[in-house]
């Protein structure tokens, strides 16, 4: 049988269904980990400090193998300081379930559409990306 409900009563449980609705998915992926830490990148060449910066991340490289110079930088004038303390990766803009920004290539000296996606609570997806199309992907683990 079904029981009558008030129209403000309706109402409430329509309002209440609908947010419950509109905070699944994305919403619980990007509050749910904190990506702030210590992340090696998938080749173990470098380790990059992720933090909260904004709306979502940025991160910076903590530590390289060898003398880790910018060489390969578009500006003479930083083609010989160290990487590491260098932000590579800005990624400020929540989309989907993770987030959007530009990220550096020290290996190239370019910068490209990027963008840090949580796998799990110690795994992130890196991708840059040229016209959105050309994307190359790392998994980059938490060191603990």
């Amino acid at each position: 049988m079904f029981a009558l409900v008030s129209p403000r009563r309706a109402c409430r449980i329509a309002l209440t269904a609908t947010l419950l609705g509109s905070l699944g998915g994305p919403v619980f992926a990007q509050k749910g980990a904190d990506l702030a830490g210590l992340w090696q990148t998938e080749n173990a060449g470098s380790t990059v400090r992720i933090a909260r910066c904004g709306a979502g991340y940025c991160g910076t490289i903590a530590a390289t193998p060898g003398p880790g110079l910018d060489a390969k930088n578009p500006d003479p004038a930083l083609q010989s300081r160290k990487l590491v303390g260098v932000q590579i990766m800005s990624a400020g803009t929540p989309s989907g379930e993770g987030f959007e920004g530009s990220l550096y290539n020290p290996n190239d000296g370019k910068t490209y559409a990027g963008s840090l996606t949580p796998k799990g609570p110690d795994t992130v997806e890196v991708a840059g990306c040229v016209l959105s199309v050309l994307c190359k992907r790392q998994t980059w683990r938490r060191i603990r």
